[in-house]
């Protein structure tokens, strides 16, 4: 297995929608493998394939390091395949995210409490599942991975403004990780 580098916020895949794939794509189950382990090596709760250089839709989570505020998350690790958001649904809920392409960067972000996808898991099967809770906040997270939308769309244009000098320096690399990262490359 691989560490992979993780983008930086500033490169343009990341606000690129991913593409959907098959079983056929080349090595899928390598892929899924070393973005576990990398995903692990950074201490995160999600990755999705944009985030690792990969124009597709695949993302996988474990959110099984929020078991003690919620046991059921215990045994909670998924692969997500082409996944479609059905519904949202709930009265919107404040928490505190982290994005691995956003290092030293927390935010509060509002999202809805339940929602229901459809996606393949890693032996392509199709699955239509509801979801609630942390789970769904770091599907959604995740998801918006897919959807070309990040972190920072998600707040208001003058919280963007206050944080531009953290953004620039993320962008310019010029933040401490314990993991891998790629620098912004120039627009395609």
């Amino acid at each position: 297995m691989s560490i992979l580098p993780i983008l930086a916020y500033g490169d343009p895949l990341l606000k690129e929608k991913g593409k959907p794939i098959d079983r056929d794509y080349p090595g899928l189950d390598a892929l899924i493998d070393n973005m576990w382990e990398t995903m692990y090596q950074a201490k995160g709760v999600g990755l999705a394939a944009p985030q690792i250089g990969r124009r597709i839709r695949l993302f996988l989570v474990d959110a099984s390091p929020f078991a003690d505020e919620d046991p059921s998350l215990k045994d909670f690790k998924k692969v997500f395949i082409n996944a479609r958001m059905l519904d949202e649904s709930g009265d919107p809920w404040l928490f505190n995210e982290g994005c691995l392409s956003f290092p030293e960067l927390r935010e509060d972000l509002m999202r809805r409490p339940e929602i229901r996808m459809s996606y393949q898991d890693q032996d392509f099967r199709e699955h239509e599942e509801s979801f609630s809770g942390l789970a769904a906040r770091i599907i959604q997270h995740e998801y918006d991975h897919i959807e070309g939308i990040l972190m920072i769309d998600r707040i208001s244009p003058l919280k963007r403004t206050l944080l531009r000098r953290t953004l620039n320096n993320i962008s310019r690399g010029l933040v401490r990780t314990d993991y891998m990262m790629k620098a912004p490359r120039k627009k395609r």
